[in-house]
């Protein structure tokens, strides 16, 4: 094998381990000063690990065809990366308090570590490092969600979220093992030649099907949501809710396509069922919701219900609006957290709905951003969220599935309901004693300024989806 090639096709995670490698030694040998500079030279590293792998190169694999690269790789990467930037960006402050500063390099290593599992489990053609992958991505998150161990619910979120994962690890290698014992091979090429959609494969199936919709947190696999987001600090919360989210999505919908196609009715089916079921069960439990974090978890179990009508169909159409709403999601999602992650740092860790009343009475700017982000999950134009939804009906719609967009359009009425709780908190309902007028730091304000960008700019522009459409082919 030539090893140069590790350099071509594998040129994202070459230079993400480096900037991770570049960071342990920062923490290594800065002092009490230059710990100081820690999240800016660990977004600079970031920001220079993204333009260097920006535009995409030319398809290829390597490890005797174990990792593979095409160019939609470097698109789906490239979001994931942003979307970790803007969280990196918006933990500045979370990280310079007095119980954390001393733990700043932890989080950045961890935090990076799990983008590097995605990475791997993207790009692999081989069940084993995918499964490696995955792995390199659910431990460290574990870290990071029980990372303020010694405050309110943190350790008990870090306690649910890793005995879920190791199930559904288990299950996931359970179906795997099917899958090998039926066709003698881990590879995914040569894996769908030889499934026949015997008993035994449909099992597998629904097996690692299930590993990954806990990664996805889809019903019935979600039910370590609520309280994981909850306990978990606001920072990673969001990147929860959204990194870890998207390249599960991705990766799904890949070796659906790539290993199941043969048995498509099946699989089909399956998602049809956790399709309606995550969208309604998520839309009527978020309703109820009093708490901020387990509002949010409950609309991102939603929003992944609204995902998997992409995946459905299978199609290029398809990949292209997942990716497509996978961006659009983060950016809204992202500045929701943004903001709540400013508010708790600045007002003695107030998170509920009600401590929002009146809150643009006091902080203008800060609600305008919420309200924007939240009508673009609701699907309201002419924001993002609005063609990211019309971009997955179109795909589930141009697969036959009819009757499933009728559904999710109906949820999406009540989806719209609960946005509007929140954002009538802020602007409508009385309150002697609102939060009192908050200063974000620079970093946060350039990562709500980027967020807003994606939620103002990337519906109208039709540069985004063309450019994320032209890949779509090397599903």
């Amino acid at each position: 094998m030539d090893y140069s090639n590790i350099f071509v096709y594998m040129q994202a995670e070459v230079t993400l381990v480096a900037v991770i490698v570049l960071l342990f030694l920062y923490d290594l040998v800065a002092g009490e000063r230059g710990r100081r500079w820690f999240s800016p030279v660990a977004c600079g590293l970031l920001v220079v690990q993204v333009l260097a792998n920006i535009v995409p190169g030319a398809a290829g694999e390597v490890f005797g065809g174990m990792f593979r690269y095409v160019p939609m790789h470097t698109v789906v990467k490239s979001v994931l990366t942003v979307g970790t930037l803007i969280v990196c960006l918006q933990a500045d402050t979370w990280l310079r308090r007095e119980d954390t500063a001393h733990k700043q390099g932890e989080f950045y290593i961890l935090t990076l570590s799990t983008l590097l599992g995605m990475y791997f489990m993207i790009g692999a053609g081989n069940f084993l490092l995918f499964f490696l992958g995955m792995e390199l991505a659910s431990v460290p998150m574990a870290c990071l969600v029980a990372f303020d161990k010694y405050k309110r619910y943190s350790a008990e979120a870090g306690a649910k979220y890793i005995l879920c994962a190791l199930f559904a690890s288990g299950v996931m290698l359970y179906g795997i093992s099917f899958l090998y014992g039926t066709t003698g091979t881990l590879y995914f090429d040569d894996m769908a030649a030889r499934i026949t959609g015997s008993p035994l494969q449909i099992m597998a199936m629904v097996f690692f099907f299930a590993g990954l919709g806990f990664k996805i947190s889809l019903v019935p696999f979600h039910l370590w949501t609520a309280d994981t987001y909850q306990g978990a600090p606001t920072t990673v919360t969001s990147y929860l809710s959204v990194v870890s989210k998207g390249s599960a999505a991705f990766v799904l919908m890949t070796v659906l396509v790539k290993v199941f196609g043969p048995m498509v009715e099946q699989w089909q089916t399956l998602l049809c069922a956790v399709t309606v079921l995550s969208i309604t069960v998520a839309n009527l439990f978020a309703i109820r919701q009093k708490d901020l974090k387990r509002f949010l978890a409950f609309s991102s179990i939603s929003q992944a219900g609204y995902i998997m009508l992409a995946v459905i169909g299978g199609s290029a159409i398809g990949m292209t609006s997942l990716v497509f709403y996978v961006l659009v999601y983060m950016a809204a999602n992202l500045a929701v957290f943004g903001v709540i992650s400013v508010v708790e740092q600045h007002s003695g860790g107030k998170v509920g709905i009600g401590d929002y009343n009146g809150f643009y009475r006091t902080n203008p700017k800060l609600a305008l951003a919420m309200t924007l982000a939240l009508f673009s999950l609701a699907g309201i134009p002419p924001f993002a969220g609005f063609f990211s939804k019309f971009f997955v009906f179109a795909a589930a719609f141009q697969g036959g599935f009819r009757l499933l967009v009728f559904i999710a359009l109906v949820n999406t009425v009540i989806s719209l309901y609960y946005y509007l709780l929140v954002i009538k908190a802020m602007y409508i309902t009385p309150n002697d004693t609102p939060i009192a007028p908050l200063r974000s730091d620079g970093y946060t304000r350039v990562s709500l300024a980027l967020c807003m960008a994606g939620v103002l700019l990337a519906g109208i522009f039709s540069a985004v989806y063309d450019g994320i459409d032209a890949f779509a082919f090397g599903l």
